[in-house]
């Protein structure tokens, strides 16, 4: 699982931005939200612009940075912070697979080449490369037979993965394999997305080709207030599509509302990645009413041994209720602290987060 990450120099973040999945809190109440002494669900507020989508998109430049994953064409436009004196931007993750820690980071330029690189497991550094200089690198000594005379603006790390036959236990593997499963979505519009896998080209038919999904979706409709239900109709070209059991039946992708959509394209993701590492949703209940916002987050606690990420202004789920306060996050320009470490209060289970919230008492 991911234990730690940071950012500096990318898009809005000229100071470093961190998080910390291991800052978990002695409260009693929702263990399920923590998993293996790691918090696996989190939530992130901030106002308008302050970076909750860009947060995600730095914690996913490692899917462009290490597979062959789909990245949506004009998410990485503008990548550096217009403030940044270093001209580069800098990423840090650190990962624990069973007894191994790993910890991994890079920089970048604007143009997309490595500026530096290094990778560290169990407290031995591996390689560490400045400006693509190969040299005193214990991945040739590790994998020797390799052709280390390549185009020096691929990720070492990368070329080890996609050329070599390291054993499935190796730590190497086990990064990447959960880097490669990892998935980054918004639930605003189309369906961008970035990791998990190359293509969704089963997208608009996923429902038809499973009478199941259909079923289940039509039940999870029914629990967000939607009366009418979903089916494949064949069409005079031959071609099965998606329609409303209306009476007269109507094109789901033409007058479906922007909710129901959202709703789609959520469960899309849900049953189409049931091995996903990591789950970023941006905005994940933009279109949503506060009770199916909340019917969501039931669903996607049932993902299991993944960790999610979540942003909202809904200030609807801030409750003890659901989650716990070293879950929720607070995102400023220059920090993101969870509740728990926002205030010198002592928050405890009968709280009420929201009313703390509003009344700025999270406030930096």
């Amino acid at each position: 699982m991911l234990t730690y990450f940071s950012v500096e120099g990318f898009k809005n973040f000229n100071k470093k931005i961190e998080i910390n999945f291991a800052d978990v809190r002695d409260y009693k109440f929702h263990p399920e939200y923590v998993t293996d002494e790691l918090l696996n669900t989190v939530i992130i507020y901030g106002k308008n612009s302050i970076g909750k989508t860009n947060f995600g998109l730095a914690l996913f430049d490692i899917v462009s940075h290490l597979t062959l994953n789909n990245v949506t064409p004009g998410l990485y436009n503008y990548y550096l912070n217009s403030d940044n004196k270093n001209t580069t931007a800098s990423f840090e993750y650190r990962f624990c697979f069973d007894d191994n820690e790993i910890i991994y980071g890079y920089s970048k330029t604007e143009k997309n080449e490595i500026d530096s690189e290094f990778l560290m497991i169990d407290d031995i550094v591996i390689y560490h490369i400045s400006e693509s200089n190969w040299e005193n690198n214990a991945l040739i000594d590790l994998l020797p037979n390799l052709n280390w005379k390549h185009n020096t603006n691929m990720s070492p790390l990368k070329y080890v993965y996609y050329n070599s036959n390291l054993d499935t236990n190796h730590p190497i593997i086990k990064m990447m394999k959960f880097i490669n499963n990892m998935l980054w979505f918004r639930c605003l519009g189309e369906n961008r997305f970035i990791g998990y896998k190359e293509k969704a080209d089963d997208y608009f038919t996923f429902l038809l080709d499973n009478k199941d999904y259909m079923d289940e979706f039509n039940v999870i409709l029914r629990k967000a207030n939607i009366e009418i239900g979903v089916s494949a109709k064949k069409e005079v070209d031959g071609k099965t599509r998606l329609y409303f059991d209306t009476k007269v039946p109507l094109p789901f992708w033409s007058v479906a509302s922007s909710g129901t959509k959202a709703l789609y394209m959520f469960y899309y993701w849900y049953k189409t990645a049931p091995n996903v590492s990591i789950m970023y949703i941006d905005e994940f209940d933009a279109f949503y009413h506060h009770e199916l916002a909340e019917g969501i987050i039931t669903l996607i606690k049932k993902i299991p041994q993944s960790q999610k990420i979540l942003t909202t202004h809904n200030t609807n789920l801030l409750s003890n209720r659901i989650m716990r306060p070293d879950c929720y996050f607070i995102l400023t320009s220059d920090k993101l602290t969870s509740f728990a470490n926002a205030t010198k209060r002592e928050l405890r289970e009968g709280h009420n987060l929201e009313k703390l919230y509003m009344s700025g008492e999270f406030d930096a």
